[in-house]
């Protein structure tokens, strides 16, 4: 199956979020979000569990990404991620999988009170049931992470007022045999693309974190 990428269209979000108060992480969005993530059961046979990683970062509400490592095998070296990998049979659940792969690629010891919850499923093209998890880690400054250098090149991270931006936030039209397939959102940092899987996520949170405002392109992202 051949896809190729068509036109990246932009201007998707219907009001500017460019002054989004610095304490936008409050006790009430949490407590929002957290009702609704409720409301999604962990799936039985997941197989990776991703931490979706927001943050205060310069006293600005962000999202906090890696760079994985050149060094690392396989099609995503080098890629933007956020912290996650395979489950593992030590781990008691998805959850404890994303917080332990956070930790080893991070450096820090996170606790379960930092997860909002489980976002719905992803399921990729080889058949890996992936597991998106909310979590708010605090102040990254305050956090002194040690990345992993095996794993992890540099910590990147994101505005959430600029994510929702004209110049930040955009979308991909795939084809197949030179018809429209699907639409993928994209993320453009300073140097660096937040594509695939983790844009996909940082879509859906981002749809969670300011209904109404935030337009995506995925069908059924608002409901999480």
């Amino acid at each position: 199956m051949f896809l190729r990428p068509a036109v990246l269209s932009r201007s998707l979000c219907t009001k500017d979020l460019q002054h989004l108060p610095n304490d936008f992480l409050t006790k009430v969005t949490e407590e929002r979000c957290r009702q609704i993530l409720a409301k999604n059961p962990l799936p039985q046979k997941a197989s990776a569990g991703v931490l979706v990683t927001l943050c205060i970062s310069e006293g600005v509400p962000s999202f906090l990404y890696t760079l994985r490592s050149s060094k690392l095998k396989g099609r995503h070296k080098g890629d933007v991620s956020f912290p996650g990998g395979k489950c593992d049979s030590s781990d008691r659940d998805v959850i404890d999988t994303a917080l332990r792969e956070a930790q080893e690629e991070l450096g820090i010891t996170l606790s379960r009170s930092t997860v909002w919850g489980p976002m719905k499923p992803i399921t990729d093209w080889t058949g890996m049931v992936i597991v998106p998890i909310l979590a708010n880690i605090g102040c990254l400054e305050d956090l002194a992470a040690k990345p992993n250098s095996e794993e992890v090149e540099s910590l990147l991270t994101l505005q959430l007022s600029l994510a929702c931006t004209s110049s930040i936030h955009g979308y991909t039209c795939f084809r197949q045999r030179g018809r429209y397939a699907y639409t993928l959102p994209v993320f453009q940092l300073p140097g660096h693309k937040v594509w695939g899987l983790t844009a996909m996520m940082t879509d859906s949170a981002l749809s969670l974190l300011f209904p109404g405002t935030y337009r995506s392109v995925l069908t059924g992202s608002r409901t999480q």
